[in-house]
Parts: structure tokens; C-alpha cells; sequence
């Protein structure tokens, strides 16, 4: 990618990567055109926002002919995995995931423009313990969620021949619901917590993530990747001991597997390991461990209520 090519069209702008994407592209000096469904953007307020509705295939390829973007990140989707599993949920999770992923694909065909597309973990079956590679294709989702996410691949491979896709696991960040603040949260109503201890991941940073979003656009190393934070494969029940550990809090932990914890209403994988060498072998700078970036998480007061 040339200098002179430094428009990065955003979609869901006001979401956690959003806009930890969005402040990492203006810290750059690089031009970023936010877009979400809502009528506000919660960003800079010299970013310019328009209001898209990435469902509709009319409304994506006005606003790609209009903004001419060089780079299109498109972090917006359904990402509520339970709430997906409900039938009355269903198309518009569909409509989100799937059919607003192929219109910004066919936008960017038309007007030749590269598209990152953010997958997930969850389109593997999470089966297993050995990392999953970024050219495997061992797919076979457990829930609706992660099939959604699948369907998104396959269209921005359908209509591309330049894009990245970046799979990506157990993401937390400022500004939006994760496990972080969800343990915090509820250690202040509660003296003992139960917590997985058979589901096997690395956590994923935003700000971290948005920094090596940027890098890989400022490339033609074209491809799928994944990322998450270096520092290690762990549980759940290892991530919440290092979370309380860090925020100062005595708390009674008890790990227990999944089946013992209760059924969710969508089922969850295993094994989320994620293998990143291609990353590094790409001469890309991997993020850093997890528990620095959850020390730099915490050391913003805002973060923890």
C-alpha cells in the first residue's frame, strides 16, 4: 500500500474495536471514515461519521462510491452469542452477519477496494487441543453464531481476491461488554465464583488488536491471520484469577468444567487456541501478553465499573 493511500472506511465504528480502531488510525495521521447503524458516533469529533445500514446492498455501495476509502475494515456484527441462538433473533443476526458481510465484499469488488473482515474462533469446532492454523478448514461451528461468521468468510472470499481475514478470540476492551468487567462486576455481589476451567484460549486486546489492524493494511501481505495476545494458552478460571489477582480482590474461585457449570443457550468451544506464526513470519509485530494488556486495561479506572 502506498503513503499517499491512507482512507480507512470503519463499519461498526461505536462498537469495542470500533473505536479502539478508530483513535488508533487517527494517532497515526491516517484518515478514518467511521460508519454505524446509529444516528451518533460516540468517536472523535473530527472523524467524520456517516449512518449506514450494512444490510442493505444500495446504501454499502453508496457510501464506498462516496468516501473512495483505499481500506475497508469492517468490524460491525452480531456478536451476542446466546441472544443468537433465539429464534426470533435469527434473521436479523443473519442479516447482520452474513448478508451485510457479502454487500461491503460486493462493494469492494466493484470498486476495487481491499476488505479486512473479523472472524472469530467459533467457526472451528473446538474440538481437540492442538491450535488451530489459519489454513485449516475444519469447519464446523457449534452454534449459530459462529455458522453466521462462517457464511461472512466464505462471501469475502467469493468476492475477493485481496483481502485479509483476521480470526480473533475472547476480545475485551473499553467501552463494551466482556469477561473482564463481567468478573469485576460481579465480585461485588458475590464472595465465591464459579469458572470454567476446560474452555482453552488467549485473550484478544483491542487497542493491541486495532495497532496490528492498521500494520497489516499498510501492507499487500494479503491473507487470513490470526490474533490474539501473546502470553499463552489459558482457561477461563486462569484468566479470572489473574483479573482479581491484578485488581486486588480476595475472592473464593472454584474452576469446574463446562457441564458442570450449566448449558449456555449456545454451545461454546473447547479449544480456542489459535496458532499465530503466520503472523510473525509475515514480519508483523505480534501483540504483546495478555496480562500486560489486561494491566493496562485495569489501570483505567473507568473500566472497572
Amino acid at each position: 500500500m502506498q503513503d499517499a493511500k491512507k482512507k480507512f472506511f470503519i463499519t461498526g465504528a461505536n462498537g469495542q474495536l470500533g473505536r479502539d480502531l478508530i483513535h488508533e488510525l487517527v494517532a497515526r495521521g491516517l484518515e478514518p471514515i467511521a460508519s454505524d447503524l446509529g444516528e451518533n458516533f460516540s468517536g472523535p469529533e473530527a472523524c467524520k461519521y456517516i449512518q449506514l445500514d450494512i444490510t442493505s446492498y444500495e446504501k454499502v455501495e453508496e457510501a464506498i462510491k462516496l468516501t473512495a476509502p483505499d481500506r475497508v475494515i469492517h468490524c460491525a456484527a452480531w456478536t451476542a452469542v446466546d441472544a443468537a441462538e433465539d429464534e426470533a433473533n435469527k434473521n436479523k443476526v443473519y442479516a447482520v452477519n452474513v448478508t451485510g458481510t457479502e454487500n461491503i465484499a460486493r462493494a469492494c469488488e466493484k470498486f476495487n477496494r481491499v476488505m479486512t473482515y473479523i472472524s472469530t474462533d467459533y467457526i472451528f469446532d473446538g474440538t481437540g487441543d492442538k491450535p488451530w492454523e489459519p489454513e485449516d478448514e475444519s469447519f464446523a461451528p457449534l452454534n449459530f453464531y459462529g455458522q453466521t461468521k462462517l457464511e461472512g468468510e466464505l462471501a469475502v472470499k467469493k468476492f475477493l481476491k485481496n483481502f485479509f481475514i483476521v480470526r480473533i478470540a475472547w476480545v475485551f476492551g473499553a467501552g463494551g461488554n466482556n469477561f473482564v468487567k463481567t468478573m469485576l462486576k460481579i465480585s461485588q455481589a458475590h464472595d465465591t465464583l464459579r469458572v470454567v476451567n476446560d474452555q482453552i484460549g488467549t485473550p484478544t486486546y483491542t487497542p493491541d488488536l486495532s495497532r496490528l489492524l492498521v500494520d497489516i493494511n499498510l501492507s499487500d501481505k494479503f491473507g487470513i491471520y490470526h490474533a490474539t495476545n501473546e502470553g499463552g494458552y489459558i482457561s477461563w478460571y486462569d484468566f479470572a484469577k489473574e483479573i482479581f489477582s491484578q485488581a486486588g480482590i480476595k475472592i473464593n474461585l472454584i474452576p469446574v468444567t463446562t457441564s458442570e457449570y450449566g448449558l449456555s443457550k449456545a454451545k461454546r468451544p473447547f479449544n480456542s487456541r489459535l496458532d499465530k506464526s503466520k503472523l510473525k513470519a509475515a514480519g508483523f509485530e505480534l501483540l504483546p501478553t495478555w496480562q500486560d494488556a489486561l494491566r493496562r486495561y485495569l489501570s483505567n479506572d473507568s473500566n472497572k465499573s
